[in-house]
């Protein structure tokens, strides 16, 4: 009987988890860049009652009889699908279209990626430096950071879908100013080590970052200006999984409560 409440509460425990993903997804519904993580299980070892072996009457058994032990969670998986694409009125907002991350160098010194692309042009010792709104630098494609001079204007400076920054010349016609902001790709984007504020860092399951302008990527992709990319949090999908996350984590305490009776009563038995 025991076996039972130990098997029901792992089920329990791993509800929980599974509840805790879906309240962090519809936290975070409003969140730039943010990708829909889900919670995956794996069952527990399963236990021999009997083995394929003959039986009292020495005849054959097709199978086995094995009782499993419970569950417990193996990952949570983030989803990196495409968001929305929501209008903005910064000359400095950075939508991505395709599983491109921008490459940013953290306070540490380490880059990091992102896909939140609510940027600015902070001042920097040299002029303005283009950042994220915790003034971490954004890297162009040869990893440099992006700092203009005071020559230029923020609200005239354009880019092009491939991440080229681009400033009018006197006849008003876009040129390029030498930077190009770098995108970066990933074997297994799921792999990628959560570091809060929208930022991953590269590990050994997601593999190297792939650079989209040196490395050949096949499927590029690109910038919108002036939209930055919602999360891609479906709500109406959300409730759905909370209800069916309460609905298991109930069964699991029926099943505790009913292990609960019977051992009660087998403790009631007399002769």
């Amino acid at each position: 009987m025991m076996r039972s409440l130990w098997t029901a509460a792992s089920g329990m425990t791993s509800q929980q988890t599974s509840v805790d993903t879906i309240a962090n997804n519809l936290a975070n519904v409003n969140s730039v860049g943010y990708k829909q993580e889900s919670t995956q299980f794996k069952s527990l070892l399963y236990q021999d009652l009997q083995s394929k072996t003959t039986t009292a009457n020495v005849e054959q058994k097709p199978v086995a009889a094995q009782v499993g032990l419970g569950t417990r969670v193996s990952s949570i998986t983030s989803y990196f699908t495409q968001g929305p694409l929501n209008a903005t009125d910064s000359d400095t907002d950075f939508a991505i279209i395709g599983d491109g991350f921008f490459a940013v160098t953290n306070l540490d010194g380490d880059t990091v990626y992102t896909r939140n692309g609510n940027l600015y042009m902070a001042t920097a010792t040299e002029g303005m430096m283009l950042a994220t709104a915790e003034g971490y630098p954004v890297l162009d494609v040869d990893g440099q950071q992006i700092i203009l001079d005071d020559t230029y204007q923020v609200s005239s400076i354009t880019i092009s879908t491939e991440g080229e920054l681009l400033y009018p010349d006197e006849d008003s016609n876009p040129q390029p100013i030498g930077y190009k902001i770098a995108l970066y790709q990933f074997t297994n984007p799921s792999g990628l080590d959560k570091l809060g504020t929208s930022y991953y860092a590269e590990t050994e399951a997601s593999g190297v970052p792939i650079s989209e302008e040196y490395d050949g990527v096949t499927k590029k992709s690109s910038l919108k200006q002036g939209y930055l990319e919602a999360s891609n949090v479906q709500v109406a999908t959300e409730m759905v999984n909370l209800i069916t996350a309460q609905r298991a984590y109930e069964l699991c305490s029926k099943a505790i409560t009913t292990s609960d009776t019977m051992m009660e009563q087998a403790n009631n038995l007399k002769r």
